[in-house]
């Protein structure tokens, strides 16, 4: 199986989001990087509530307490574990998530 290096794990603030937009390749929207400790998680860059994207300006995303990812449009959050809406006009909706896995400090997507 071939894997797709998307970033370093280091290359994400530790609590923070990093946007991947030369990822479009791979999704027309882009996508998003979050991380807490030695954990990554890699969502389509698409609020589910207009879909619009998650930020406003180029590469720069909100993040609460380390946990949460807000959409810069609507103020919908979103667990980083999981990608659901726990609060704002789409509680309940989910972000679509891209399944990756850290080897070795690198944030991997299979291919």
């Amino acid at each position: 199986m071939s894997s797709i290096s998307l970033c370093q794990l280091d290359d994400i603030a530790d609590g923070g989001a990093l946007g991947l937009p030369e990822q479009q390749r791979l999704h027309p929207a882009g996508l998003i990087a979050v991380r807490r400790g030695d954990e990554a998680w890699v969502y389509v860059n698409r609020c589910p509530h207009f879909s619009v994207p998650l930020n406003f300006q180029p590469q720069t995303f909100c993040t609460y307490r380390s946990k949460i990812l807000m959409c810069a449009h609507h103020s919908a959050m979103f667990r980083f574990e999981d990608g659901q809406c726990v609060d704002g006009p789409c509680k309940g909706a989910q972000l679509e998530q891209v399944a990756v896995r850290v080897v070795e400090g690198t944030v991997l997507m299979d291919a």
